[in-house]
């Protein structure tokens, strides 16, 4: 019997239900699927059933073995790949050619893997399983209490939803959260590559004191005078709070930042 190893995060779906719907949730006709953190394959085995090419990314070696036995007709079929890396270290790999992520993410790398899914071009979109208090980061809507940089991040590149709760009990161990299952789909982008990272850098200005006014926590980032004109501009008070306005005006007023930082640096 194979026991979950605390050090990589392992929990073992093992409700069949839900592993039906994270099917359903997956688009039609995709040529390849990329599934991080196989385990024991049962989610795997379902994939092999649809269109197009799978390739796992297991990063436990007692696991890897153990699928390669369990897939060896589907393995040399060429309809599934399975290699025995750290995903997060082997992204070059998983980036090749355009692909289509499937996870049941461990909780301690979930928000990484996404965020890197979400800056690659090569990702087409995604369905995962994370901690549900993380899905509500990023699926937030304005307004929501929830609604932070993750959003909006998610926002600029596609639509997101999440589409349901999974309990404990249908994990083997039974995990001490609950988790639940976001579908995102890459169908924009609203920002240039060559900005993200200064965008990022925007947007964890923004959200560094969810509490405080927005026009506070961008004082490191840009002057106050620019935050009170683009506020007044659109009708909204000097106490506007983060989580107060949506993906469009977080991205006009980004532009009016970084304009603003371009005329500073092209005065000296």
């Amino acid at each position: 019997m194979i026991r979950a190893k605390k050090k990589f995060g392992q929990n073992f779906l093992t409700d069949e239900s839900i592993k039906r719907q994270i099917i359903q949730a997956i688009p039609n006709d995709l040529e390849r699927i990329v599934e991080i953190g196989p385990g024991l394959g049962d989610l795997t085995q379902k994939l092999v059933q649809l269109s197009g090419k799978i390739e796992c990314f297991e990063i436990d070696s007692e696991l890897y073995e153990i699928l390669l036995d369990k897939f060896a007709s589907e393995i040399s079929q060429h309809k599934l790949k399975i290699t025995n890396t750290d995903a997060l270290e082997s992204w070059h790999e998983i980036s090749r050619q355009d692909y289509f992520l499937v996870a049941n993410l461990p909780y301690y790398v979930a928000t990484n893997m996404i965020l890197k899914a979400l800056s690659d071009s090569r990702c087409k979109g995604l369905v995962v399983m994370i901690q549900k208090e993380v899905a509500l980061k990023f699926s937030a809507q304005p307004s929501d209490s929830e609604f932070s940089a993750l959003a909006i991040l998610a926002g600029v590149r596609g639509d997101v939803e999440l589409l349901f709760d999974v309990p404990a009990t249908a994990f083997n161990p039974e995990p001490k959260v609950v988790s639940a299952v976001i579908r995102i789909i890459k169908n924009r982008n609203l920002v240039d590559d060559f900005e993200l990272g200064e965008f990022e850098r925007f947007l964890r200005s923004a959200f560094v004191a969810p509490r405080k006014t927005l026009l506070k926590n961008l004082a490191c980032f840009c002057s106050k005078s620019i935050v009170e004109s683009f506020l007044a501009k659109h009708n909204l008070p000097l106490t506007t709070r983060p989580h107060e306005l949506c993906v469009a005006l977080y991205l006009k007023l980004f532009k009016e930042a970084k304009n603003e930082r371009r005329e500073c640096t092209n005065s000296r």
